[in-house]
């Protein structure tokens, strides 16, 4: 009786003892595996960032008395804070000729803040969908390179006509491995998005906070403007250093 010559099951062996397709198959795993740890890093250090710098405006502007002051000290920053009050002074040097129509600019407005504040919410998730496809297909990838390994084998012990477990084991070991690369890569993938996500619904609730925060400006400012009018002054809706002035500057 000849003695089989010891196989060794390590995961980088039975990567290579595999055969094609499910040597592919490893390696798309291990690409995707990659890629999930690489969009969670980048991802969370952006995220931090945003958060930062979403907390120093959301107290500019919890400080600033008129919107002239709000752009003033949101100015120079890269965050979507100085672009809603840019939205909402434009939108105000625009409606100069109808200065009667109060209502009417912060509803305007309010729908330019929404259309930003909805397309920086679609920026934050950005490269986050990578990662659901990922959690979603990747068990799927590893059982198909396992299928695909055993039918491979078996069909091995058919044209051999060897009826011991030991020829077909390494090849079995070999085809399991693509599915246990396909949880490792799955479930990180899965946890990672769920924790993005939340931290990407954090940020866009602080955005949320400024677009309020903008509009409690613009009324103000506005309701500024009607109490010089009714006083008898006449003021423009562009005359935003009168507003300053009103304000105590």
């Amino acid at each position: 009786m000849t003695d089989l010559a010891p196989v060794s099951f390590s995961p980088w062996e039975m990567f290579f003892n595999a055969g094609p397709v499910v040597r592919c198959v490893m390696i798309l795993l291990a690409m995707a595996s990659l890629l999930t740890w690489t969009i969670f890093i980048a991802k969370s250090v952006e995220l931090l960032r945003v958060r930062i710098k979403l907390t120093k405006a959301e107290k500019a502007l919890e400080e600033a008395n008129t919107l002239d002051l709000g752009e003033e000290w949101t100015r120079g920053t890269s965050s979507i804070a100085h672009t809603l009050v840019m939205a909402a002074e434009t939108e105000r040097k625009r409606s100069q000729d109808i200065p009667d129509d109060s209502e009417g600019l912060k509803e305007r407005v309010v729908l330019h803040l929404e259309r930003l504040e909805a397309a920086e919410g679609r920026r934050l998730m950005r490269g986050t969908g990578v990662l659901a496809t990922i959690g979603a297909t990747s068990p799927f990838i590893g059982l198909f390179g396992t299928v695909w390994g055993i039918m491979t084998s078996f069909t091995g012990i058919a044209a051999s006509k060897a009826t011991s477990l030991a020829v077909v084991a390494p090849g079995i070991a070999e085809a399991l491995l693509a599915t246990a690369l396909g949880l490792v890569a799955a479930i990180p993938a899965v946890v990672i998005y769920n924790h993005l996500a939340r931290q990407t619904a954090s940020c866009r609730a602080q955005v949320a906070d400024l677009t309020a925060l903008v509009m409690r400006l613009v009324s103000r400012d506005l309701g500024r403007m009607q109490a010089l009018t009714a006083s008898g002054q006449v003021v423009r809706l562009g005359a935003s250093r009168d507003s300053r002035s009103v304000a105590g500057e």
